[in-house]
């Protein structure tokens, strides 16, 4: 064989194994993808907090913003529901799911090969003696789709966007519950400072009701106000009651969401006196960038892009089914026969009862030409199929956008609001509890009236509990600003997830423990 002649034929089964690997060899049907436009503004529309651009934010600063809490046993929490978490299993598995799906696609386009290693004894007779024949036979056998029309290299982008939306499900499935355990965590902070100022209120009504009912004894209180401000006792006791109840709810809430045992939940929530109806303090940040770079950072809207980019892919792999497909096969089948006692047919037999031995070769190479011809519209009614939800992936991807660009609004409306009237409800206060003081000295002077009292104290406890109500707002505004700017989900280095997923408190990012935080 010339030299040539071997270099043109090597050259075509590289080009023939390349082809498979990236795009059809002939062309590659179906569009390319094309990423969609977001129909965001080129600003935010509402206020951003009044925090330094320092502090804006970015995945990489977002990654560690739980930590930045310094609550130790908020971070527990968040650690031990993203372990027993169905949601977060369940995204998991879809994710290997998808794993074992890409495989496939890629080993669609690699040659195939198979081996088949068997043995048969049989005994025959034509009217004589016996003989016994035995054959021995292995062989390889090999098929190769090649890729004329790109419908294996579109199978590979499919899977591709497939795994990818999968990633992206599964972290926002982290960050999520890591809200939902925040959210939980807050709430139970604010019902306990709502207890306390319940606890006080009892306290303050307790000692007003003991003073009118010794003064009313000595005559110097009217049965009216006796009756009052035993009726007022009471109904703070009910209030204290009632507090204590939700407060109980929002421990089951966080037993459910952690899998913990209410008595560890219960031992760590109350371990430190000092942390006690504390709210945690966020870190403040600002959103750095355009509203389409924010977005980007959002594991929703990349999983919704992601399943654009394998509808798109669908569309190439539904249209190659219309076009011709070309396989080669080949097999190699050594065989080694040995039969015994047929002398009387053999020419190399030496006598009665001896055994020849043959041995063969064969083998077969070819290619196979597969052309569509009639299918009565069905492979062009799946491919109208796939662009129509190709064109439903697009709408849904752009329903996900808007529904980000509300939720980073009214995050940032939630938290501005907050900011602007916590100073206003803290100096409202302090009005009315120097009312309350005012009022409570002319009462024991025997100068006022025990309305009016009990007027100032109301006055007095709806503003506590107006201050605690906005810094809960505020907290939580923090938190679902964190969550509609991406939650930190992204890793730079492709590495440690953002969110603790493993067994142990251990930060999975700096490799610290929440216990080394302290507040």
């Amino acid at each position: 064989m010339a030299p040539h002649s071997t270099r043109r034929r090597f050259a075509l089964w590289t080009l023939l194994l390349l082809s498979g690997c990236t795009r059809g060899l002939l062309t590659t049907v179906g569009p390319d993808y094309v990423q969609p436009e977001t129909a965001a503004a080129k600003t935010w529309q509402s206020e951003q907090p009044g925090v330094s651009e320092a502090h804006a934010a970015m995945p990489s600063d977002l990654r560690d913003w739980w930590l930045q809490f310094k609550d130790p046993d908020f971070f527990r929490f968040l650690t031990e529901a993203q372990r027993v978490s169905s949601s977060v299993a369940d995204a998991r598995a879809r994710i290997e799911t998808a794993r074992v799906e890409m495989v496939t696609a890629m080993a669609n386009g690699l040659p195939k090969l198979d081996t088949q290693v068997d043995m048969l004894k049989s005994r025959s007779t034509f009217g004589g003696p016996p003989f016994d024949w035995t054959r021995y036979q292995a062989g390889l056998q090999a098929n190769w789709e090649i890729d004329l029309f790109g419908g294996i290299s579109r199978q590979r982008e499919a899977a591709e966007g497939n795994l990818a939306s999968r990633h992206s499900a599964w972290h926002d499935a982290r960050v999520s519950l890591a809200v939902e355990v925040a959210n939980a965590y807050i709430d139970f902070r604010y019902c306990q400072a709502l207890m306390q100022i319940a606890e006080k209120d009892v306290i303050s009504r307790r000692e007003s009701a003991r003073l009118v009912d010794l003064a009313g004894v000595a005559g110097l209180r009217p049965p009216a106000d006796v009756a009052l401000a035993k009726a007022s006792y009471a109904d703070a006791e009910e209030n204290l009651m009632r507090q204590q109840g939700l407060c109980d709810r929002s421990i089951k809430g966080l037993v459910a969401l952690t899998g913990m045992t209410e008595i560890e939940v219960r031992y760590r929530l109350n371990q430190k006196p000092e942390r006690q109806a504390q709210l945690p303090t966020p870190p403040p940040f600002r959103l750095k960038g355009l509203p389409a770079e924010t977005l980007l950072q959002r594991p929703d809207v990349a999983a919704a892009e992601e399943q654009v980019a394998e509808a798109s892919a669908r569309i190439g792999v539904e249209e190659a089914k219309r076009y011709p497909r070309l396989s080669l096969t080949g097999n190699i089948t050594p065989q080694l026969q040995t039969v015994s006692g047929m002398s009387a047919f053999s020419p190399y037999a030496a006598g009665a009862g001896a055994a020849a031995t043959y041995f063969a070769n064969t083998w077969s190479f070819g290619p196979t030409l597969t052309m569509p011809i009639f299918d009565a519209g069905k492979r062009l009614a799946e491919v109208e199929a796939a662009r129509i939800q190709f064109e439903a992936a697009k709408t849904r991807f752009q329903s996900t956008v808007r529904t980000a660009v509300k939720e980073v609004e009214v995050a940032l409306v939630r938290l501005k609001t907050a900011e602007e009237r916590l100073p206003k409800t803290r100096e409202a206060l302090k009005g009315y509890e120097k009312n309350f003081t005012a009022t409570d000295h002319l009462y024991r002077a025997g100068f006022g009236n025990l309305l009016e009292l009990e007027q100032a104290r109301r006055q007095t406890l709806v503003a506590r509990r107006t201050v605690a109500d906005l810094e809960q707002e505020q907290v939580l505004a923090w938190v679902a600003l964190y969550r509609a700017a991406g939650g930190g989900w992204q890793d730079p280095e492709g590495g440690a997830p953002a969110i603790p997923v493993r067994e142990d408190p251990h930060n999975p990012v700096t490799g610290q423990k929440a216990e080394d935080y302290k507040p």
